[in-house]
This record gives structure tokens, C-alpha cells and sequence, in this order.
């Protein structure tokens, strides 16, 4: 499964994943919602910076997944910063994703730039930070997703 994965331009995430100092990336919510379950071990992921450019720069793989189960706002916190030497987050990520329900932690590796390419999110109405995509060819600019 290839997915599409918005990084925090702000906070430098897409170069730090790049130069390999960043080795996971994290998603929260209250409920159990993307990519929570839905993201595997081997999946493909491409990054995009959260500029508004929409222009795919970097591609990795997910090495491993943790889907924590639900969690008070303590809890949470504690949870983040327990693996914050691979998850490098800025003190406006923590107070983001700190105090989420549902947390999801994802280690990357292989994460390489790529050719920049666009993609086409019309098959994506309620736009968020994450996409499955299902074949990464699917969105790319000139291919409509059906």
C-alpha cells in the first residue's frame, strides 16, 4: 500500500527525515482514525510539505508500526516522549499530538528524495494529513484516481 504522508514544514520534518536523524513519524487523534490500523510494515510512503505546494518530494518505507491502544492525555504525552529520540519533535508537535486518545507511531527507513511530482487529491474531498492512495501511480498529476 503506497500512501501520501503531509510533513510539518515548519518544523524542518521532511529535511530531518532525509538526513535520517528523524526516524518516526507520529499521528493522533480521539478516535481511531487514519492511518490508525491502516498503515503496514512495507508500505511505501511518499512526503509531501504541508506549504500548500502539493509536490511529492520524498519517498520512504515503513519499518515498523505502533498502534497504541487508548490512552489518557498523561499517558499519551508520556507515550511521545518515551520514543522522542527517533520521533525528534518540536515543543508545538507535542502540545499537537500530546494528549491524543489514539496515537500511531511510525518508523521509517530508506527515506530518499525523489523527482518532485504532483498528485491529484480530487478523489479526496475531506483532505487531511495522511492518504492512502493504494498505487501511488493512481494520483499523480494526469492520472485521476477512479
Amino acid at each position: 500500500m503506497d500512501h501520501v504522508v503531509y510533513t510539518d514544514f515548519r518544523a524542518g520534518e521532511l529535511s530531518l527525515l532525509l538526513s535520517g536523524k528523524k526516524k518516526m513519524i507520529v499521528r493522533g487523534a480521539a478516535g481511531r482514525k487514519l492511518p490508525y490500523g491502516r498503515v503496514n510494515k512495507g508500505d511505501r510512503l511518499y512526503f509531501i510539505n504541508n506549504n500548500a505546494e502539493s509536490y511529492v518530494r520524498a519517498e520512504g518505507i515503513v519499518r515498523n508500526v505502533i498502534n497504541s491502544e487508548k490512552m489518557t492525555e498523561s499517558q499519551s504525552r508520556d507515550f511521545l516522549r518515551s520514543f522522542q529520540g527517533m520521533l525528534l519533535l518540536t515543543e508545538a508537535q507535542l502540545a499537537r499530538w500530546g494528549g491524543k486518545r489514539y496515537i500511531v507511531l511510525i518508523e521509517v527507513s530508506d527515506v530518499r528524495e525523489t523527482v518532485p511530482f504532483g498528485i491529484d487529491k480530487s478523489g479526496y474531498g475531506n483532505m487531511d494529513d495522511w492518504l492512502p492512495v493504494g498505487n501511488i501511480e493512481s494520483v499523480k498529476s494526469g492520472n485521476a484516481a477512479h
